[in-house]
């Protein structure tokens, strides 16, 4: 798309593309970008597993889980969200609550009628809730990773700092830094080069401003009409629910089939990059039960 940034993506995203499919599906005015790994080797049986990725993110956000969801038998379809990444804007709004439409379309396009199992981080997590909602036989499961708009607020506001104005590379990246440890990441030494590298990758490309839905209790009300189960999973050091971890599991059980909070020990938001095997364990789990 001619109004992307040209971003270099990490060896590491290379190497993951050269072994997924590639697909466009309509979006806006223009596409929406899905990649897939698995098909030819799926489980028979096994619902596709769709990966919706957080906020100013991309399908970079499950680079360190997608070689071992596929090696289980899933077949994993991971779009960069309308508005994210590659994909272009939706046709309107800038927030979770236009997504469900343009990704149903896409998985139309993709699956036909085929159930799916709904996981979304973070902000992916509202879309995955609503598009359950306003497409129920779309949706086997949701599995909230992470997700907001559960009407818990933090004990203290997040507060991230603002980069784009600076003309230095190494500024910029002091405040990416700080910005992945206020929020995404629990642990100083998890702030590596490739978790550097993929966040500039993602924040460059996100043209969804103004989203303020998470701070509301959007998501916590659209569980409650949900039909199919929920499960959820977070790092128990999550910077959104620290001290507030009670509070969480009573929002979450406003799904009318909650099946469980899974805690993974020692991860902060971004979870399943910063314990992806503890995450695997937990969401194969739910995948399975």
């Amino acid at each position: 798309m001619s109004d992307l940034p040209d971003i270099q993506l990490p060896p590491e995203a290379h190497a993951l593309l050269r072994t997924a499919s590639r697909f466009e599906t309509p979006c806006g005015d223009g596409t929406m970008v899905w990649h897939s790994w698995g098909q030819a080797t799926r489980r028979p049986g096994l619902a596709p597993l769709v990966l919706l990725h957080g906020g100013s993110g991309s399908w970079m956000h499950w680079l360190r889980n997608l070689a071992a969801l596929a090696a289980s038998g899933r077949w994993l379809l991971v779009p960069d969200l309308p508005g994210f990444g590659d994909s272009a804007a939706p046709p309107r709004g800038t927030d979770a609550d236009v997504l469900p439409e343009p990704v149903e379309q896409g998985l139309a396009v993709l699956v036909g009628d085929a159930a799916c199992d709904l996981v979304g981080f973070s902000f992916g997590g509202m879309v995955a809730g609503f598009l359950a909602e306003r497409f129920p036989a779309r949706a086997v499961r949701v599995v909230l990773v992470g997700a907001p708009g559960l009407g818990v607020a933090p004990e203290k506001a997040i507060r991230l700092r603002a980069w784009r104005h600076l003309a230095d590379a190494a500024e910029r990246d002091a405040i990416h830094r700080h910005n992945l440890a206020a929020l995404m990441l629990q642990h100083e030494e998890s702030i590596n080069e490739l978790a550097l590298h993929l966040h500039i990758a993602n924040v460059l490309r996100d043209r969804m401003k103004g989203r303020s839905l998470a701070r509301t209790d959007a998501l916590a009300q659209s569980l409650a009409r949900l039909r199919c189960p929920v499960w959820a999973i977070y790092g128990r050091e999550d910077a959104l629910y620290r001290g507030k971890l009670d509070a969480l599991r009573e929002a979450l059980a406003r799904a009318a089939d909650f099946r469980g909070l899974a805690l993974v020990e020692d991860a902060g938001h971004w979870l399943q990059f910063e314990r992806a095997a503890a995450f695997d364990k937990a969401l194969l789990a739910a995948l399975e039960a």
